[in-house]
């Protein structure tokens, strides 16, 4: 496995697949470093290099963990066209916009557990006013930004909504000053979709809740309730679960007996359990429960649309 920015150990996305890739190791008797293992990525620049090493040394499956890897994996995979090799978060297409025979597409619909957390969110805002804050902008992180957006006007067309990117999934001290100015606005909860950048909007808020404010993080990719505790107290309302874990499992049990799902696009959702919030319930009401669950229903039976882009989030507004 080949980790995104933002290191193994980011409490979100890249942890959250290593964990996968352990419990499908643990579960086969496979020695970690011998029969699985990941290379770290710094910066953007490690991408190919990582690919290229762990095809060199004749992985039966290399993962690349995150969209930015899309350019890399698919330089690595035309050039070495014997390789398996999986992606997550993206569909990786060649100059005809045909998926590649020898890549495995991994998707989510990150728009349905953001439409959850954001009716959360609309149901324990005090002031009327959250937030959404982002890793690096574009098609995927936009999924989380539209379906959070449109389940907080679902509950409270009235709430204002305050979105801003940090431009990197790998700086925690920037995304604490973005958090700062929000909660200094009047804001009370934020979701960030941003990583490991994501760990300073729980530093700002932690600070703060030891002051006696009123202010809520919701996590993402994993159950962050632990990255807000202080204390005995969580600033962790809740978190969107996207089960990177399950899928790096079941796809590469699926290699494993000859079955790698090289040129599909898999796509896990909520049918799947693969999207959800999390376990930690700590902080949320049986009424916050009870609405998931129905506007769960709403959305399975195609009742309710999620928005994935801006035009669909402005088209769901005038409904």
């Amino acid at each position: 496995m080949v980790t995104d920015v933002g290191g193994i150990d980011d409490k979100s996305f890249n942890q959250s697949a290593w964990e996968g890739m352990q419990a499908f190791g643990a579960e086969h008797g496979l020695e970690e470093n011998t029969n699985y293992s990941y290379l770290q990525s710094g910066s953007l620049d490690d991408f190919e290099p990582n690919l290229r090493q762990l095809v060199r040394e004749d992985y039966d499956l290399t993962w690349g963990i995150g969209f930015l890897m899309e350019d890399a994996i698919r330089t690595v995979a035309t050039q070495n066209e014997d390789a398996q090799l999986a992606i997550v978060d993206t569909v990786v297409a060649d100059e005809n916009g045909d998926t590649i025979p020898n890549i495995a597409n991994i998707t989510f619909k990150e728009h349905e557990g953001s439409f959850l957390v954001g009716v959360i969110a609309a149901m324990n805002s005090e002031t009327d006013k959250v937030g959404f804050l982002g890793g690096v902008e574009g098609t995927l992180i936009k999924k989380f930004e539209n379906g959070f957006k449109a389940g907080v006007k679902s509950v409270n067309p009235d709430a204002e909504i305050e979105v801003q990117y940090v431009a990197d999934f790998n700086d925690p001290t920037r995304a604490q000053q973005i958090a700062n100015t929000m909660y200094s606005n009047g804001i009370d909860i934020i979701y960030h979709a941003a990583g490991d950048s994501g760990n300073g909007v729980f530093t700002e808020a932690i600070n703060r809740a030891r002051n006696n404010e009123n202010v809520w993080v919701i996590g993402v990719d994993r159950d962050q309730y632990e990255e807000g505790l202080y204390g005995e107290e969580s600033v962790t309302l809740t978190s969107m679960v996207k089960r990177t874990d399950q899928a790096v499992q079941i796809v590469s049990e699926d290699t494993m007996n000859g079955n790698f799902p090289g040129g599909e696009v898999l796509e896990f959702g909520l049918e799947d359990s693969a999207i959800d919030i999390s376990e930690s319930e700590q902080n949320l009401s049986e009424e916050d429960l009870s609405a998931v669950e129905d506007y769960k229903a709403q959305i399975a039976n195609g009742e309710i649309d999620v928005p994935q882009t801006d035009e669909e989030y402005d088209a769901f507004l005038e409904q």
